[in-house]
């Protein structure tokens, strides 16, 4: 007999993954399976009189072999050792029942027990001990029983079914398209899924990890010592596999890998479709039952094309929006929020599970979770039903360009470079301390393409806005010189990148029609928003995307506006540039977070002049970027001219809204603008129905520089105008000249930054406007304004 180690209990208090003590729980058992009554071997007297005896008490499972079993021939040492080790890829062919010529020979690894007895129809019988968990036994019957195993600890039994009597859990084609690289639902084939297999319920366990030596399935339900539950390796996709039955929704697991060194590491599932609440990182097995009630809302959202439709964005940093709340609570006051506001898409800046909430989730550990510190995956389901059921579209920030370095994650899964560039200088990034993915490693693209899809399909997601695109096109992205590698023509072009965001765009939109990705990309690449197969200028065949955002106009306005407005005439340009480019892409016009953290203070922050000055810039600029051609997004905060910078500790202001704060209105009258914006937004097809054609827009007066004004036209698909004039002066110009088209007979002010409910000084054109027969600006026919200070005001046919 070998030396035991302190007994594992289950009904004892257990450990997590990362130490923390935790009360007992009932074991788990299998659905459907009752303990059976004691039936011994007929032909075993010994037997008999024990089972004569059991009415007055239950007999105890004996240490030593049972009666009516022989001895089994013993492990091959080296399979012995690997089996302890961790470091088998074929541990079915050794543990469970097989049928041999002298019967059924039967292994079990338990470590810590101190008896294991066979249970089935008929059968009730001890192994014999082999030392270090082994226990083994040759069955006198003719063909592999259905058995189950009773297991005896120091003070306690269970009984439990056998992980290795069941046939592979993963089919041939799934591992054929993993192998492939094509398996466009991966998370339905690797990872943790609940299932009924052979009739039996329990947790199907799978992970790719080709360099491992081993793999074990480490957990909750095994008080994380996973000796006795080593996975198989399934032929030479790279994929690992165990049936465990009895373990449900709720249970904690890892993967214990051996390197090919023969070290471990303890692993999160890197398909993990649940984590736990950061800084815990233990995966969570999970499945479904949301009920989703959004059928309408998914069947119609791809009636127009996004770039002939309204498109006008709230950006969101889901736990600091009203911090504390749960994503249930959020969906009791986000989409009335939003809905007001008139926004037709929120943007939800990272949700996948991230170890920093610093990060603001754009440093990815879970790439198939929804992070766990508002809920489950479900309740983030309800969140995006809520949404939808308040016609709000949902666009989430997806981060495919890199991942952080954690040791439990997926940074040398296996004990190599997997996900990440075999190359080191490929591998890390030079900005973040990240790791980059190896877009040209089939799996590691499936990986990627396929998680792009799970989001659309599984929780209904309406769009993905792909960050940091830059960094993964150019090969030297912050790189010195003697710091990168051209590619094999001789480029700076990372062609294994623009390959895999091609197939990613196009996996997406062949899979969820009504969906849109949008590229957040700040070079002058060509074709970002070109269809896949139409090749540009350099060669190249377009990305893929829908949208882009617009990072050039983003800056240039900026820059423009944060000057004092006796020096923008000298500025006049950044105005009015983004209008050279602004049909080579399809673009998304963003103030977003980052130009509102980081010292770089908030939008009305960065105008110039005095409080009130501060907000009729703010106000103008608002005005001016919803009637530039692009759809536009704004992010929290901005939309009630917040004066502070944005904090993922404690979000917007919102006390700035409080009646009780002596300067609310003007808070409010800002976001009241912000609401009309949108309502006149949706309302006039002419500021989004052509935003992509030169046709949907002309200059009336680009060039008035020492007026600060900016004045032009925006045209419907029937050619129905809308005249927008910008004023970024401090002062009233009055019977300011204007050429517009000659045949419409009057103008009528639709919309003015500076009427009084917005907080400005209410300088109106209250009367509809008649054009004359003064020629202006290339036109035969002209009208005069009054353009009140600092404003934007548009105009539209009476």
């Amino acid at each position: 007999m070998t030396a035991r180690k302190p007994s594992r209990n289950p009904s004892r208090s257990r450990k997590t993954s990362d130490g923390v003590e935790v009360p007992p729980v009932q074991q788990p058992v299998p659905t459907g399976i009752t303990a059976p009554a004691a039936v011994s071997v007929a032909a075993s007297p010994a037997t008999a009189d024990a089972d004569a005896c059991s009415a007055a008490a239950p007999p105890r499972p004996r240490r030593s072999g049972g009666h009516g079993v022989r001895p089994a021939p013993p492990l091959d040492g080296g399979d012995r050792g690997r089996l302890l080790a961790g470091e088998h890829h074929a541990p079915h062919d050794l543990l469970g029942a097989h049928l041999t010529r002298s019967g059924v020979v039967l292994r079990v690894l338990r470590p810590f027990a101190h008896s294991v007895t066979v249970l089935g129809q008929g059968l009730r019988t001890e192994l014999h001990e082999d030392g270090d968990g082994f226990f083994s036994g040759v069955l006198p019957v003719p063909a592999v029983p259905e058995y189950r195993l009773q297991v005896a600890y120091e003070d306690d039994e269970i009984e439990v079914q056998d992980p290795y009597r069941f046939l592979p859990s993963l089919g041939d084609l799934d591992l054929h398209l993993i192998g492939e690289g094509r398996h466009e639902e991966l998370w339905t084939a690797l990872g943790a899924r609940t299932m009924v297999h052979q009739g039996v319920a329990g947790t199907r366990f799978t992970v790719w990890a080709p360099n491992a030596r081993g793999v074990r399935v480490s957990g909750d339900f095994n008080y994380w010592d996973g000796t006795g539950f080593p996975m198989r390796s399934l032929g030479s996709t790279g994929v690992w596999e165990l049936f465990v039955p009895a373990v449900g929704e709720g249970t904690l697991y890892k993967f214990d890998i051996c390197r090919p060194d023969g070290s471990h590491t303890l692993r999160a599932d890197p398909m993990a479709r649940h984590a736990e609440v950061p800084p815990a990182n233990a995966s969570v097995v999970t499945a479904s039952h949301h009920e989703w009630q959004d059928a309408e809302w998914m069947a119609h959202r791809g009636d127009r094309a996004v770039h002939e439709a309204p498109f006008s964005v709230y950006e969101v940093h889901l736990p600091s929006w009203r911090p504390g709340l749960t994503y249930r609570q959020l969906a009791a006051q986000l989409p009335s929020y939003v809905k007001d506001l008139g926004f037709t898409h929120v943007e939800l800046m990272p949700v996948s599970e991230h170890p920093f909430g610093g990060s603001w989730g754009y440093q990815v550990t879970g790439f198939f979770a929804p992070t766990s510190r508002m809920g489950t995956p479900d309740d983030f389901r309800f969140l995006v039903d809520a949404l939808h059921g308040a016609g709000i579209g949902v666009i989430a920030d997806w981060v495919p360009a890199h991942f952080p370095r954690d040791d439990w994650a997926l940074a040398e899964f296996d004990g190599r470079a997997l996900y990440e560039h075999s190359d080191p200088s490929r591998a890390a990034h030079p900005d973040w301390g990240t790791l980059e993915f190896d877009f040209g490693r089939k799996e590691v693209r499936n990986f990627l393409v396929s998680n792009a899809t799970y989001w659309c399909e599984e929780f209904h997601i309406d769009g993905l806005r792909v960050d940091a695109v830059a960094s993964m096109l150019y090969l030297d992205y912050s790189r010195e010189d003697g710091e990168w590698s051209p590619n094999e023509h001789g480029g700076r072009e990372n062609l294994d990148a623009v390959a895999f965001l091609q197939e990613m765009n196009a996996t997406v939109y062949r899979r969820n029609p009504g969906v849109v990705t949008i590229a957040e990309e700040s070079t002058a690449w060509d074709g970002v928003t070109r269809a896949t197969h139409h090749a540009g200028p350099g060669g190249f065949g377009g990305l893929g995307f829908g949208l882009k955002w617009n990072m050039g106009w983003m800056h240039d306005s900026l820059g423009y506006v944060e000057k004092e407005p006796v020096h923008r005439k000298y500025h006049h340009g950044e105005m009015t540039f983004s209008m050279v480019y602004a049909y080579s892409e399809n673009y998304v016009l963003p103030i977003s977070h980052d130009e509102v953290v980081h010292g770089k203070r908030s939008l009305v922050s960065k105008m110039p002049g005095d409080w009130w000055q501060q907000r009729a810039n703010h106000r103008a600029y608002l005005g001016f970027m919803w009637a530039h051609p692009g759809k536009q997004l704004l992010f929290m905060g901005q939309e009630f001219a917040q004066g502070a910078e944005w904090s993922e500790g404690h979000g917007p202001d919102w006390w700035l809204l409080d009646p009780s704060y002596g300067a609310s209105p003007d808070h409010r009258g800002v976001r009241t603008l912000v609401g009309d914006l949108n309502a006149v937004y949706g309302a006039l097809p002419a500021l989004w129905q052509r935003d992509t054609v030169p046709e949907g827009f002309s200059w009336v007066d680009g060039g008035a520089s020492e007026d600060n004004v900016f004045a032009f036209l925006r045209y419907d698909a029937d050619g129905s105008p809308l005249l927008a004039v910008s004023h970024f002066s401090p002062a009233v110009r009055h019977d300011y000249r204007l050429g517009v088209p000659g045949a419409v007979e009057a103008w009528v002010e639709v919309l003015n930054t500076d009427a009084a409910r917005y907080g400005g000084g209410d300088v109106r054109n209250e009367e509809p406007l008649k054009p004359e027969a003064v020629a202006a600006h290339g036109s035969r026919a002209s009208i005069t304004v009054t353009l009140p200070p600092l404003a934007t005001v548009w105009f539209r046919p009476a």
